[in-house]
């Protein structure tokens, strides 16, 4: 992918382009399915074998089994407390399953799948040589990527963001009318090193154009869509950034979590909470991730993702305690105090879905009843 660094413009950093000179351009552009982007911050991994979509769905929070050639989908890895270890996309090609991870969580998730292997007839391979390209459904882009994407067993490696809509076994914390991932129509191409050549030259002729990771983290920042490297910290639960919605099967088979998951969704209530804040961008300052988010005097929580945005200008997502107030807040950031106001992805009453008979206690029966005729 050092190809797309080349391109007139192209600011980077630790092989990863940030933008090719105009992010709010890059931004639109991708939107109106004209662009694509190259994904340096991802890596691709591939578990081949019988046993592949079995295995996984022993081990993840997704159900995987009845997954088909071209099929996508979305999977956690917990811990036994339920917390989140590890995530990644999910492409079944009908002979391999394809993961694409965050880069700063690959190696990790490769090694603890493999140490999970034990007599299952499946191989893990990081595939590092492989490159990702990330554009938008419906326009020039996809119909350019997807034709040069890679296809090992007939069939296109394109995976499709999930996030657009709750998938069958999940379920939707956030309560607003209209849920801002519904146009977030995001897909991923696996290309090899000619591939992604060829879309350079295709840019170079303008065929099509190109964004950087800012433009697409802008747009994930709108959609309220949650990222292991970013919203994911020692403590996460997937309620808590609203991701039941999108990699937990709620009634699949036992995995590791599984407990912690069921009964904070169905008796209690996740501790923290996501939100989405519309910051003021009068100062053009821009909080950095991990600075604090305060109500009045009170430290409520801090900063996972922050963008411009074409549309809405600066723009933050924010794990909060449960107990945050709803209404403005204020970011610290070097020194400088930032206006924000707040919009509720997970409410503070999230969870506790299950129906559960009350019974009358012994002090709540009515005067001089025998408890023995009760």
């Amino acid at each position: 992918m050092s190809a797309f660094s080349a391109l007139p413009g192209a600011v980077s950093e630790d092989e990863v382009v940030l933008h090719f000179g105009d992010p709010i351009r890059e931004q639109r552009r991708l939107v109106a399915g004209t662009a694509v982007a190259p994904l340096g911050d991802r890596v691709v991994i591939e578990v081949a074998g019988v046993d592949r979509l079995s295995w996984l769905d022993s081990i993840t929070s997704q159900s995987v089994t009845g997954l088909g050639a071209g099929d996508s989908t979305e999977l956690l890895i917990l811990d036994p407390q339920g917390r989140v270890e590890h995530a990644a996309g999910v492409l079944e090609d009908g002979s391999s399953v394809w993961l694409i991870a965050d880069a700063a969580d690959a190696e990790s998730l490769a090694v603890w799948l493999q140490r999970m292997v034990f007599r299952s007839r499946v191989t893990v391979a990081v595939r590092r040589e492989l490159g990702l390209i990330g554009f938008f459904a419906g326009g020039d882009a996809e119909a350019v990527v997807r034709g040069l994407a890679l296809s090992p067993n007939g069939v296109p490696l394109v995976w499709a963001d999930p996030w657009a809509a709750v998938q069958p076994g999940g379920h939707q914390y956030a309560t607003t009318e209209q849920h801002p991932s519904a146009s977030y129509e995001w897909r991923v191409a696996i290309v090899d090193a000619d591939a992604a050549a060829s879309v350079v030259g295709l840019i170079g002729e303008a065929v099509v154009g190109v964004a950087g990771t800012l433009a697409t983290e802008a747009l994930r920042v709108a959609a309220w869509r949650p990222r292991w490297t970013s919203e994911v910290d020692e403590r996460s639960l997937p309620h808590e950034s609203d991701w039941i919605r999108s990699a937990v099967h709620l009634s699949k088979g036992c995995y590791r979590g599984q407990e912690t998951v069921a009964k904070v969704h169905n008796l209690g209530h996740p501790p923290r909470r996501l939100a989405a804040l519309q910051l003021d961008g009068s100062d053009d300052v821009l909080p950095s991730p991990g600075d604090a988010v305060f109500a009045a005097e009170d430290e409520v929580g801090h900063i996972t993702s922050v963008a411009r945005h074409h549309e809405d200008g600066p723009i933050a997502l924010a794990i909060l305690s449960r107990r945050a107030p709803i209404g403005d807040l204020i970011v610290k950031a070097g020194g400088a105090d930032i206006a924000a106001s707040q919009q509720v992805i997970v409410p503070a009453d999230a969870g506790a879905t299950a129906d559960i008979p009350r019974l009358t206690r012994l002090s709540r029966r009515p005067a001089g009843q025998d408890p023995r005729n009760a």
